[in-house]
């Protein structure tokens, strides 16, 4: 019996022409290789998920470097003055059959402070058969010192189609058929991570009693209000019906949705409302929503009355910090819905 594999272990990019998203950094690390000018501290920062630890083991593949010289460490559980001094040392040592050794220092901003002054002395004269690649996702812990010894290399998180195309795509090679819709949301709840969209993906397939999902089973499986529940409170900003909306949060509350993914959906639906009215542009809602959904939003964008409006947003926006503060989750909203909806019922 062979061991389970997560999928965004199975499906990660193995060479640079498969990685998604970071073309501005990939050309570079192509020409250090091609000209032969490899630096020797190169720093990736970026938030997670965004493919930092697997672009660094590509590039460490992609000058020569071996399995038995790729050294990996999780500052988070390395992170003293006596592991880097270790480390220290064992830098001096050849590598074992490859021109460089390669060490990849994850979540370096975890280092102790006294850490720090150890790495540094090291990346200020490393041995020349020696890479060190930082990663981070908290830039702005490390010291000047270290930023300024090392290429600095800023990863994008993914784009919302990009992500919905990746999960589509695994789905498909695993068997699974996703709707559209339902694969948007996944994008939407992976919050600019691949590894968390193909987690998320996992999580579906395993749930699921067929080999299709679409928006509702989706939703349910992760957290996220049902269409129909979305879609009410979205009429009941619209029409000013305050009973209507606090109906379709209640339902949210005892359907178990998560208020921040809740929130965030409903923040991406009123921003399309206001980018139709604005723009006039069918393509801003294109593959984001369903039929029914496009043609609700775009009913919405041509009403001169509507409260899908940009003020309405900024409300939203509050609301969502709000509720990390809040001792019941679900009140910063009822209370924005109350005042949103108050004395615009006929």
């Amino acid at each position: 019996m062979t061991d389970h594999l997560a999928l965004y272990r199975k499906y990660r990019p193995q060479s640079f022409a498969e990685v998604r998203n970071q073309d501005h950094i990939i050309k570079v690390l192509e020409g250090a290789i091609a000209k032969k000018a490899i630096p020797h501290a190169l720093l990736f920062s970026g938030t997670r998920g965004t493919g930092k630890t697997t672009l660094a083991r590509i590039f460490a593949k992609a000058i020569g470097t071996s399995t038995i010289d790729l050294y990996e460490i999780d500052a988070a559980s390395n992170r003293g003055i006596d592991d880097i001094r270790e480390l220290r040392e064992a830098v001096h040592t050849v590598p074992y059959e490859s021109k460089y050794k390669v060490y990849i220092i994850d979540e370096v901003h975890m280092l102790t402070k006294e850490a720090f002054n150890a790495l540094l002395k090291t990346l200020e004269e490393p041995p020349a058969h020696v890479v060190f690649i930082l990663a981070t996702t908290e830039e702005e812990k490390l010291l000047d010192t270290i930023l300024s010894r090392c290429q600095i290399f800023r990863f994008r998180s993914p784009a919302r189609d990009i992500l919905t195309e990746v999960v589509i795509a695994v789905a498909k090679k695993e068997g699974f058929k996703l709707s559209p819709e339902a694969a948007d949301l996944i994008a939407i709840a992976a919050d600019g991570s691949f590894r968390d969209a193909l987690g998320i993906t996992e999580k579906v397939i395993l749930a699921s009693g067929d080999t299709i999902g679409n928006n509702d089973e989706v939703a349910e499986i992760i957290g996220a209000p049902k269409q129909a529940i979305i879609s009410s409170l979205l009429d009941a900003f619209h029409t000013g019906d305050s009973a209507l909306a606090l109906s379709a949060i209640a339902e949210a509350t005892v359907t178990h949705v998560e208020i921040k993914l809740f929130i965030r959906l409903l923040l991406d639906h009123v921003r399309a409302v206001m980018l139709l009215r604005n723009q006039g542009n069918d393509d801003t809602i294109s593959g984001q929503f369903g039929v029914d959904m496009q043609k609700k939003l775009k009913i919405f964008a041509k009403s001169p009355t509507t409260s899908l409006n940009s003020h309405l947003l900024l409300r939203l926006i509050s609301v969502a910090d709000q509720t990390a503060k809040s001792p019941l989750p679900y009140l910063p909203l009822e209370i924005m819905a109350m005042e949103m909806t108050e004395n615009k019922t006929s």
